[in-house]
């Protein structure tokens, strides 16, 4: 029993883009966008991806414009 409750402690996650120390989000990144893509298209949420407030906003309006300069798909070419 009590082995269970050790496994269940959870780790906070760490914001990836802040180890980098990356201050903007460029919507010409695209490498770096798709990783918080899903294979449908949907922008990844903050709790899945771990990425910090500030980041995360960064990241959805980065996927917003890119979408809209058709450097980023709204859809996966496979669910239409």
């Amino acid at each position: 029993m009590v082995k269970d409750k050790e496994a269940k402690t959870l780790r906070k996650k760490v914001c990836k883009l802040c180890l980098e120390k990356v201050d903007t989000i460029d919507y010409k990144d695209d490498k770096r966008l798709v990783r918080f893509i899903t294979d449908r298209g949907k922008i990844v949420p903050r709790r899945v991806s771990g990425a910090c407030a500030r980041h995360q906003s960064q990241i959805s309006q980065a996927i917003k414009r890119a979408r809209i300069l058709a450097i980023l798909p709204f859809t996966s070419e496979y669910y239409r």
